[in-house]
């Protein structure tokens, strides 16, 4: 399962409105980030989240990783900060894309 950073700004713009005071990664942005670094990692597009979970909250002070497998019909992911679940979810892969 390769394992990808996922970096970002702990001054990110998005922060100040999500929540002031108590500063979390929003969970779109979360999803944004890991279907972006596995596009680039397979060099491939998806066009749908099959399933999506938030297990923890991550704040700016988190550092992110993505671990992700290809199987048969979708790519599964994890994002983790050390050993604490963040999110996963699952992209489905195109008709005909290859494994």
């Amino acid at each position: 399962m390769p394992v990808v950073a996922l970096p970002f700004a702990a001054d990110h713009p998005v922060f100040a409105g999500h929540f002031p005071g108590q500063p979390i990664v929003p969970g779109v942005l979360l999803l944004d980030w890991a279907q972006a670094a596995i596009e680039a990692q397979l060099g491939q597009r998806f066009q749908a989240l099959a399933e999506a979970k938030f297990h923890s909250p991550a704040t700016p002070a988190d550092a992110l990783e993505l671990d992700f497998e290809v199987g048969a019909s979708a790519v599964r992911f994890e994002i983790r900060s050390a050993a604490r679940r963040i999110a996963s979810g699952r992209f489905p892969l195109p008709q005909g894309a290859p494994e």
